[in-house]
């Protein structure tokens, strides 16, 4: 209940209750109305001027969190690029030296960016940051495509060089254990049966008759047959240009059409042809022309490790019959 006001009626000679009426009552319902409005807009201003809407603070919030996962965003690119170009170096100067391949041309490194799947930045002209690290990722996305055609093209060089290595002559062909005499007459030399000197292209390995002859690369038997030369001779061909030929052997261990492994056994010592004891006549072409056997020896494997050559080949040999 409001307080009651009294006023002093001098003709009563008393203080009675008074109350506001009429205009006067209007006046001052408009004043304190007016000033309530005032002190509202001055309260409302004050507040928009100094204070967020929730709406506001809201995106100014979402706006932080989008600013630090753009941080975090632009931290991950910077280190796929310098992940990348670990690859980069590895690929150039360990890979490719060590495969005996060139270094791919600065030019295909830094090819331009493009692509169908380049998007129109016309509405993104506000946003800089934005549009610069879209450039950024096209160029990262360019390198790493480069990058993965260099390592496609790396392992099928490795798959050639593997091949290659597995196919090139590589061993003795005979076991140094059963070795009696190696005779390093590769070149002209005194013939034994036809008393003058003639062209040797091989070399002759003297061991006991029966003694196994073992492929000394992977390869494919051409020809197994005998000749009134060679006597029983088998010739191998090894693919990339290299070629190996068995002669006086006792007998074959392989047919024509036969695919053999390094450390196959493909035939025994033996004298036939125009031989004069037991002995492997064994001879290494390249791109057609004879070279001399003993640059294709591994003469860094010792007895056992020979003995483990021949025995996986021998393995290889019973799954390839």
């Amino acid at each position: 209940m409001g307080k009651v006001k009294y006023r002093y009626n001098p003709k009563t000679c008393k203080y009675e209750p008074w109350y506001l009426r009429g205009k006067a009552l209007q006046d001052q319902a408009a004043i304190f109305i007016g000033l309530s409005l005032l002190l509202g807009g001055l309260f409302y201003f004050g507040y928009s001027r100094n204070f967020d809407s929730l709406e506001e603070q809201l995106l100014k919030k979402k706006n932080i969190t989008l600013k630090v996962e753009w941080q975090i965003l632009e931290d991950r690119i910077q280190a796929a690029f310098a992940e990348l170009n670990t690859l980069v170096e590895r690929d150039d100067k360990n890979y490719r030296v060590i495969l005996d391949s060139s270094p791919l041309a600065p030019e295909i490194r830094e090819g331009g960016v493009g692509g169908s799947e380049k998007f129109s930045t016309e509405g993104l002209k506000d946003f800089p940051t934005v549009i610069s690290d879209y450039a950024i990722l096209e160029k990262l996305k360019s390198k790493v495509d480069v990058e993965v055609q260099s390592y496609k093209e790396l392992n099928s060089i490795f798959t050639e060089r593997i091949q290659m290595w597995a196919s090139r002559p590589a061993i003795q062909p005979i076991n140094n254990k059963q070795l009696e005499r190696l005779h390093m007459s590769y070149g002209a030399r005194f013939h034994p049966i036809y008393h003058r000197f003639m062209e040797h292209k091989g070399l002759d390995f003297a061991a006991a008759n029966g003694t196994p002859v073992y492929a000394t690369g992977d390869g494919k038997v051409i020809m197994s047959h005998y000749s009134s030369s060679y006597g029983n001779v088998i010739y191998l061909d090894h693919g990339h240009d290299y070629e190996t030929r068995y002669a006086h052997l006792s007998r074959f261990a392989v047919k024509e059409g036969d695919i053999v492994k390094r450390g196959h056994v493909i035939g025994y010592v033996g004298n036939t042809g125009t031989s004069v004891s037991d002995h492997l006549h064994y001879e290494v072409l390249f791109k057609g022309q004879h070279v001399n056997p003993i640059n294709f020896f591994q003469r860094d494997l010792n007895n056992k490790e020979y003995e483990r050559l021949i025995e996986a080949g021998s393995t290889d040999a019973k799954v390839l019959d």
